[in-house]
């Protein structure tokens, strides 16, 4: 049985189309070969995407509410629509898409939903399946083989669709690290991620994020670089004065002397430049300001050793460290552009302009993008990897290792500065 073609009155395909991202590039050659075994294996090992009711999602988020569509090629003209990742329809704000496996639409199939899926309607990869049994185990068997689809790490762009240059572009490259650690086009501007539900819990999970306003209010707290952590730019600064004033290479003994000089000096109070203008300081009592003094000398041993690994492992060039960590805050800064929009917290145009924000931020902050990554890695570790060189440390070693050396990268390909 064939499922691809469209029912008769339809002609071929057109001649010249640019397939999305790799994905739409393997469904059209496996259906203009007919290879239907290869069709469906690649929908198997990719996430299919449908319509969802944002508003029955939104008052029950453990149920999804599927919407179906149209099409007068179809007897009776009802199907289920249903798209791979580069097909997509640009964001709208009641519009939303969940997704799951392939082997999951035959399972939640019953008598009173359509009988036909249409997959990337309207496209030249576009192929139309019987939704109901027994026609749908020939197609639903793939999922058992390939199991559910999960995170790659790779590399990916969307060659349609996605800015490929200019300042949209490379503000989208500033969060390229975590986009190829889980294997998501690292150029999509109009993005869905994960489907709507799911971009919400994790927003709401990880974020605490669960309206517009605190959307918006953590994007800024990002974007504003002068908000990082306070102690990690100290000790970081510090250095990097050091290095300038002598020369370069700064010891690391010389540096914790030199923070615990320049601590006592200002907890002896008396009146410092702020961005409000000349303040006066009272004391700080002398255990306190020692703890301080401890607390930071702790931190610039986690440093050193987070930086000795990276040169190790060929991500920090020898006789270079890294300056400062404000790539932690707006390489994320261009992600939750875009995952607020997944979410429907902004909308396109908002979630642009925060993306180009962030590149503008990163090219005030780092000379190079080899200077962005370091400054992006050791952020994510002194937050979260807490010196155990684990995920959090080489998930992100993986992704500039391909971000640094494949042709197609951004950091290859579009400049820095």
């Amino acid at each position: 049985m064939s499922f691809g073609p469209p029912p008769a009155g339809f002609g071929p395909p057109p001649p010249i189309w640019t397939p999305p991202t790799e994905v739409e590039q393997a469904l059209f050659e496996a259906k203009s070969r007919g290879d239907w075994a290869a069709y469906f294996d690649t929908l198997a090992r990719n996430r299919v995407y449908f319509e969802i009711d944002r508003d029955k999602a939104d008052a029950k988020r453990s149920v999804i509410y599927a919407l179906f569509g149209h099409d007068p090629r179809v007897t009776g003209g009802r199907i289920w629509a249903v798209y791979t990742e580069g097909m997509l329809p640009a964001p709208e704000p009641h519009r939303v898409f969940d997704w799951n496996d392939l082997a999951w639409f035959a399972q939640v199939w019953t008598p009173a939903d359509p009988p036909m899926i249409v997959v990337n309607p309207g496209s030249p990869c576009e192929a139309f399946l019987p939704s109901g049994p027994p026609h749908s185990a020939a197609w639903a068997q793939y999922s058992e083989r390939v199991g559910f689809p999960a995170y790659r790490t790779a590399l990916r762009t969307l060659l349609v669709g996605g800015p490929l240059h200019g300042p949209v572009a490379h503000g989208l490259a500033c969060g390229a690290l975590l986009f190829v650690n889980h294997g998501l086009p690292w150029n999509t501007m109009a993005y869905h991620g994960q489907g709507y539900p799911s971009e919400r819990q994790m927003l709401r999970e990880w974020w605490g994020v669960t309206s517009r306003q605190e959307w918006h209010v953590q994007q800024r707290d990002l974007l504003a670089t002068d908000r990082a952590n306070p102690v990690w730019e100290f000790a970081l600064g510090l250095r990097h004065t050091i290095a300038r004033d002598f020369g370069g290479h700064v010891d690391t003994a010389y540096w914790r002397d030199a923070v615990a000089r320049v601590l006592r000096k200002r907890a002896e109070g008396g009146t410092v430049l702020t961005p409000e203008g000349v303040t006066k300081t009272a004391p700080t009592p002398q255990a306190e300001t020692e703890a301080h003094i401890k607390g930071v000398q702790h931190l610039i041993g986690r440093i050193t050793r987070y930086e000795a690994r990276m040169r190790a492992d060929g991500v920090l060039d020898e006789n270079r460290y890294v300056s400062s960590v404000d790539a932690w805050n707006l390489g994320r800064a261009s992600c939750m552009a875009r995952w607020g929009l997944g979410a429907r917290y902004c909308d396109l145009a908002e979630a642009e302009a925060a993306v180009v924000e962030a590149g503008r931020g990163a090219a005030r902050s780092y000379k190079s993008w080899q200077d962005f990554s370091v400054g992006f890695i050791l952020g994510r570790c002194l937050h979260f990897d807490d010196e155990e060189f684990g995920d959090w440390y080489q998930d992100m070693v993986t992704a500039h290792r391909l971000l640094t050396s494949e042709p197609g990268s951004p950091w290859l390909n579009l400049p820095f500065r």
